[in-house]
């Protein structure tokens, strides 16, 4: 396979930084994954820099280490030991920067590597500071980064305002097929239309590339996303979190297995077969996860082995799992109570599908493809505003 040089943002940063930024004081979100070809941190690139100067750090879910292993812990702000600059946590009982944040800043900078799935928090993140520099009056850059799972692909329904949460603050399909650029570009059109924004864009990337072709090293932006294969499966499987079925946290391939205490393996397994999806074998498996969901307890349940990462639709994988279980086990409450991600209302099943339709669907027993049609359209409508904001081709 050939793998084609691709610069991301912080690669071009240097070259095209517009000059009237120079010499600024910046603030700078960041996480594990904001690194160069090299795998040197943006941090570190940037302290070293002449363009502008680093006043103070920002992190999202999970902190600038990537050191909070599951899902909803936060964490609490810090003084840098090295550089004895503060680290502020945008992922605890504030979200969204501060006037006090922002006061010793003159321009804000994003790094974060996104996965491609409208509940991944950290455009969420984006979002809130594109509104606290609006209302601040202070410029905001961008580094842009490929979407790993391909800018070409879209899936799932789109995000109804009523159901708007820390998992989708906007009007995003489930897989948006856009990069943290074109996202950003997106929002300031649509949301916050005083925003000085400059996106960096990338160098060599076709929307049709996943990761594995850019020559790009991968880094982990939050714990339970190891590889490239989780982030495949994870537009779908997220989805798992607002069920009480384990979406596999707790073991080695978290999102690629699921299940619980209840379902015998090769009985599921069976009734999946006959949906006769695309790019996609489930093997049957056993499993005891160490933390979160059924932690202790052995679980019956499958893999995800994905064979054709063209042809899979993880959205459409993800709700048939969910028709079947439904179907085996009417007995079973699927739904996951809230809280969730800072909704206390709402289940978080629907916050993270975007509408109460998906729920409402799956406990009827709707034929899949009939769900699948009613999002479908939702897509095609939101990609005439998507293409709009597509950087690349």
């Amino acid at each position: 396979m050939r793998i084609e040089k691709i610069k991301s943002g912080i690669d071009r940063f240097k070259n095209i930084l517009p000059k009237r930024f120079y010499g600024l004081r910046a603030g700078l979100l960041i996480h594990p994954a904001s690194v160069n070809k090299k795998l040197v941190h943006t941090k570190n690139i940037l302290l070293e820099s002449k363009k502008v100067r680093i006043t103070a750090l920002f992190g999202p879910q999970h902190g600038i280490f990537g050191n909070t292993q599951d899902n909803m812990i936060e964490w609490e702000g810090f003084v840098d030991k090295n550089t004895k600059i503060p680290v502020y946590s945008l992922y605890g009982k504030t979200r969204k920067p501060t006037a006090e944040m922002l006061k010793d800043i003159e321009i804000f900078i994003i790094d974060l590597q996104d996965v491609g799935a409208r509940y991944y928090t950290f455009i969420w993140t984006m979002a809130l500071c594109m509104e606290a520099c609006e209302e601040a009056e202070k410029p905001l850059v961008v580094l842009d980064r490929v979407n790993p799972i391909g800018g070409h692909l879209t899936e799932g329904p789109v995000l109804k305002p009523d159901f708007s949460s820390f998992v989708g603050l906007h009007h995003l399909p489930v897989r948006h097929g856009m990069t943290i650029g074109e996202i950003a570009l997106y929002f300031k059109d649509n949301f916050y239309p005083k925003l000085d924004l400059t996106v960096i864009p990338l160098k060599g990337w076709k929307r049709n590339q996943w990761f594995d072709q850019t020559g790009l090293p991968w880094v982990m932006p939050s714990p339970n996303m190891p590889t490239l294969d989780t982030a495949t499966v994870y537009p779908g499987m997220c989805l798992f979190e607002g069920t009480i079925i384990s979406e596999g946290r707790g073991t080695t391939r978290p999102f690629e297995i699921f299940g619980a205490s209840f379902i015998e393996p090769e009985k599921l397994v069976k009734r999946l077969k006959d949906f006769k999806l695309k790019g996609v074998i489930f093997r049957p498996l056993y499993f005891t996860p160490t933390f979160n969901k059924f932690s202790g307890e052995l679980c019956g349940g499958a893999q995800i082995h994905v064979i054709d990462r063209e042809k899979f639709k993880p959205f459409k994988t993800a709700v048939a799992i969910l028709l079947a279980i439904h179907e085996l086990y009417p007995e079973v409450n699927l739904w996951r109570q809230p809280p969730y991600e800072y909704e206390f209302e709402k289940l978080p099943f629907d916050i993270l599908s975007g509408s109460d339709r998906l729920r409402k669907n799956i406990e009827k027993g709707t034929p899949l493809k009939d769900i699948e049609d009613w999002w479908n359209e939702e897509v095609l409508a939101f990609e005439k505003v998507r293409n709009r904001y597509l950087l690349y081709e």
